[in-house]
């Protein structure tokens, strides 16, 4: 069941060809993992969202309350039977349908998709290899818009088609200015010693949730100290270790990026470090 502005449908197509975010992209998601009726860093998300509409001009309905948005997605959980599950669930908001590039209303929709998620907790990919490489066909502009979690996902559609055609498990997506800026799914961090660096936001990559999560374990670690800056190309092989962010797997490390390949050392010990975190919230 699929819940479209409140009311429960059947799996089935519930856009029209006039819809904005199919038309122009004109829309906004968030991914979220609920564990057991639990929505994973909730506040996060919510403000996000909200930022990020305001961002888009979007006008936010009165009742798009945090309260309001959690009830309508444990309502589509439930409804689902995935109560005592863990859920990948995808919240997107459009503007509706009408109008060419320009709105013709102020009318905002919303949909909640939910699917069974592989785990409950964090824990590393049980992987012999994760192999990346650059994505260099074309490149993230750096702005505002670039961090938003829009439809609008050309790069990451045509990087993920090259990294099949090459064999690869995933991309590093570089900017205008050259700098790895993420890779196709997550947001990028790079281990030398006990420095971890990642990207900044001004750099174009995501405003992820796991990457916030991720940077305040290592600031409260005590052990690690962590500095978003920008990244060259050339830092990639002489890193110790390589690790992608996202809510749904956590930590995701590198294991091969060309001819180098990474331990795992620090991204178990932060892995460890988070999920504590986790139960102890």
């Amino acid at each position: 069941m699929i819940n479209v502005n409140g009311t429960l449908i059947e799996n089935a197509p519930f856009i029209s060809s006039e819809n904005r975010g199919y038309k122009y992209g004109d829309a906004l998601f968030e991914t979220i993992k609920v564990v057991y009726g639990k929505i994973l860093f909730w506040e996060d998300h919510y403000f996000r969202l909200m930022s990020s509409m305001r961002i888009m001009r979007m006008e936010i309905p009165m009742n798009f309350t945090m309260e309001f948005l959690e009830e309508e997605l444990l309502k589509t959980i439930n409804v689902n039977g995935l109560a005592k599950s863990s859920v990948r669930v995808r919240l997107n908001v459009d503007r509706g349908e009408g109008g060419k590039y320009l709105p013709k209303e102020k009318t905002i929709n919303y949909s909640i998709i939910v699917e069974k998620a592989d785990s409950d907790f964090y824990t590393l990919p049980k992987t012999a290899e994760y192999t990346v490489d650059l994505y260099k066909d074309y490149f993230v502009a750096p702005g505002l818009l670039s961090t938003l979690k829009t439809n609008n996902k050309a790069i990451n559609v045509l990087g993920s088609i090259y990294a099949e055609e090459n064999e690869l498990d995933n991309c590093l997506v570089l900017n205008t200015n050259k700098n790895v800026v993420e890779a196709l799914n997550g947001n990028l961090f790079l281990v030398v010693g006990e420095h971890i660096k990642t990207p900044p936001i001004d750099d174009g990559c995501l405003k992820g949730i796991m990457r916030k999560q991720i940077i305040e374990v290592i600031v409260n670690s005590g052990d690690y100290v962590v500095e978003e800056t920008s990244i060259s190309p050339f830092e990639l092989q002489k890193a110790d270790e390589l690790f992608i962010t996202n809510v749904i797997v956590g930590i995701q490390p590198i294991l091969r990026y060309r001819k180098k390949e990474f331990n795992t050392k620090i991204s178990e010990d932060i892995l460890k470090r988070l999920n504590t975190k986790l139960r102890l919230s």
